[in-house]
This record gives structure tokens, sequence and C-alpha cells, in this order.
């Protein structure tokens, strides 16, 4: 039994509707953090695929609540749906609970496979303000951003297949873009920002400390490189090339 959690988002929707006779999880089944709701959602489940949750100040308990949950109800392996260039000390933040994350799954005795994922190019359009303007400190610094679909073939590829245990894969799109060749694909134009610049012009939306340095630091990590390594694993574990970036 395959259970999918986050089966109404981008990518777990995807996967499910891939995998008809998996087990699907949404919030309103049980939410990351109500354990003994989400164990009892998983029992006689032997694959999970766990999607990250939602950005949160407390995501990373979320996220161990939810592993705990996994151990509890007997769960043999976890698929994680992790980010690129998760580390404890890398300019993401949001990248940083990625980390942290998969450092508590390899702690628990199952056996796990992390899928890091390069930003979505399905938000890259979402980049640009009400003006048609993408601004962010970016430089010019390169991104390989990937598809839904893709990470969802290889989430599917990774939960059916076997020789996944105890494997890394990094999915990219097959080419790395500066934020103006994105801008120039979407019809539109890139101004870069400073760090100082980004956060003053993003503070009238009134969001958190912890949300608002997410967005910010995920342009400077652009701007540091770590975002624009191109990886071969889309086609490694689906037999297909990686879709380029094409917007409609």
């Amino acid at each position: 039994m395959i259970a999918v959690t986050g089966a109404a988002g981008q990518v777990g929707g995807r996967v499910a509707a891939a995998l008809p006779e998996a087990r699907r999880l949404t919030r309103k089944d049980a939410e990351y953090r109500d354990t003994p709701r989400l164990r009892q959602a998983l029992d006689g489940v032997d694959t999970l695929l766990l999607v990250s949750g939602r950005e949160s100040a407390d995501r990373l308990a979320e996220h161990r609540s939810a592993v705990d949950a996994a151990v509890g109800a007997g769960v043999r392996r976890v698929v994680y749906l992790s980010f690129a260039g998760a580390a404890p000390q890398c300019t993401f933040t949001f990248g940083r609970d990625h980390w942290h994350t998969e450092q508590y799954i390899r702690g628990t005795g199952l056996a796990w496979t992390f899928l890091r994922d390069n930003l979505y190019q399905e938000m890259l359009p979402m980049l640009a303000g009400p003006d048609g303007v993408i601004r962010g400190p970016a430089g010019d610094g390169r991104v390989a951003a990937v598809s839904y679909d893709d990470v969802a073939a290889c989430a599917v590829a990774a939960l059916t297949g076997d020789g996944h245990d105890g494997r890394t894969y990094d999915l990219t799109g097959p080419e790395a873009l500066t934020l103006h060749e994105v801008a120039a694909r979407l019809g539109i134009r890139y101004e870069p920002e400073t760090v100082e610049e980004a956060y003053a012009s993003r503070a009238h939306y009134g969001a958190p400390a912890f949300e608002v340095a997410g967005w910010v630091s995920s342009y400077e990590a652009i701007a540091a490189g770590e975002l624009a390594a191109v990886s071969g694993d889309v086609e490694r574990l689906t037999g297909r090339p990686a879709k380029p970036f094409a917007p409609r």
C-alpha cells in the first residue's frame, strides 16, 4: 500500500492520479502536526510519499510529527519531497528545514529516498509583480527550474520501482536560466534589486519575518549559484528528458 500526502496539491495530486490505488491524504484527512490522527490514517501503509508541508514558522516540527506518525503506523519506507541544495546553512532559509527533515528521517531507521527538486517552472511567472516586472536580488545567477509533471513522474518512479532506497535525486530542468532569460521567455523584464531593496519592497505585504526571509533568500540562492546545477536525474528516473521552461 502506497500513501500520498498533499494529494490535493500540484505534485501530490499528479502522483495520486498516476497511482489510483494509492491512499490519498490531504490536510482534511490529517494535519502533519496531529501525530495520532495521521498515524491512524497511515495504518496498513508500506510506502509513503511525504510532500513537504506548507511554509510555516514550525514546519520542521510538523515534518517531524508526520515522520513520527509514519514510524508509529509501521510504514517501511518514505519518499520525501525535499529541495535542491538542502543543507544546514544553505542560502534559501526554507531549504534548511528540508535538510533537518532529511536528517530526522535518516535517524528513524526507515528506508528513504529524497527527491530534491529545484524551483518549479510553473512558479516563475508568479514572481512578476502587478506591473509585469520580476524584481529580486538574484543578480545574474541561474536557476534550473523543474516542472510539476517531471517531479511527479519521478516520485511515481521512486515509489513503485526498485533500487531507490538510500538515494538522493536532484530534480531539475534541462537548462539553467538567469531571471533575465526567464523574463524574456515570459515577454516581461527582470530588474535586479539589492537585498535591502528586496526586503523593503515586500514590507507592505505584512507577512511574517520568516516568510519574507524565505522569499528574499530564494533570489539570494540563485545569485549564489546554489540553484544552477543541471542534473540528469529526471531522465534517469523516468526514461525521458526533463521538460524545458516553455511558458504558454
